[in-house]
């Protein structure tokens, strides 16, 4: 991520900071569609996306184009709109995650977006014929849309529907699996900590989940919350990902680290 981005992202998240309760589910759903019209606009996000373009005169026309959706996506794309992003990807990636974000903020108490979204990850990876039906490229993304909506029917809230729904109909060249797992970082940032991936050949014990958990939250010196895989190809040992860090002691590793020294 480049430096401008860094700061526009910053910008935009404390513009969504500063609209509190404004910002809701429907605050996302409009951000999603702007999002997607701006993609599929090659002459509106070049001029949205242009440096050298008046920041005032941007948020205005951006204003102007989305003028129906609500005053509270209106605001946040208008705050997008004047910043400085270093590449046109960033964007559309700043309006997706405000989205997201606003859908953190507004789930209800109780709502555990993050664990429906691991729980969505979790079926598509252990069903090869699904995740290739998500992630294909041939597939109108209405129909992957709809898959979702069956999928999710009355077994996630509509905050989860609506980040996959939109993961599926903007893939934007992400597989539905690094979608996923990055929506549940952003979910997790904006409640406050941060997630700790754990695979392993089986599922472990709850004692030993909750003892991990208290060890990688003291040693990051933040709040963690455990997103557990089961891959049978680990073989055995445990395999830790806490952002781009990671801790593999895993038998499968240890066995390819003997091959490459082998070889070397």
């Amino acid at each position: 991520m480049g430096s401008a981005t860094r700061e526009a992202l910053a910008n935009a998240v404390s513009a969504l900071a500063e609209l509190g309760a404004k910002a809701d589910l429907a605050t996302a759903e409009d951000l999603f569609a702007a999002g997607r019209v701006v993609a599929d606009s090659a002459q509106l996000r070049a001029v949205v996306s242009d440096p050298s373009a008046d920041p005032q005169g941007k948020a205005a026309l951006v204003a102007r184009v989305f003028a129906q959706l609500s005053p509270s996506a209106v605001s946040l794309l208008a705050t997008v709109a004047a910043q400085r992003w270093s590449r046109q990807k960033d964007l559309l990636s700043a309006i997706e995650e405000l989205g997201i974000r606003s859908i953190a903020l507004s789930a209800p108490a109780g709502t555990d977006v993050e664990g429906e979204l691991f729980t969505f990850g979790g079926a598509v990876t252990s069903n090869a014929e699904l995740e290739l039906a998500l992630r294909s490229k041939l597939a109108d993304p209405a129909q992957k849309a709809a898959l979702v909506d069956r999928l999710l029917a009355g077994k996630a809230s509509p905050q989860t529907e609506a980040i996959v729904r939109q993961l599926v109909l903007q893939p934007r060249g992400r597989t539905i699996r690094e979608a996923l797992r990055e929506s549940a970082r952003i979910v997790a940032d904006q409640s406050g900590h941060s997630i700790a991936t754990v695979t392993s050949a089986r599922a472990l014990p709850a004692a030993q989940l909750e003892q991990l958990q208290t060890v990688l939250s003291a040693k990051y010196g933040t709040r963690l919350k455990i997103n557990e895989i089961v891959d049978a190809t680990v073989i055995g040992g445990v395999r830790v990902q806490v952002g781009d860090d990671v801790i593999d002691g895993s038998i499968a590793r240890r066995i390819n680290d003997l091959r490459l020294q082998l070889v070397g």
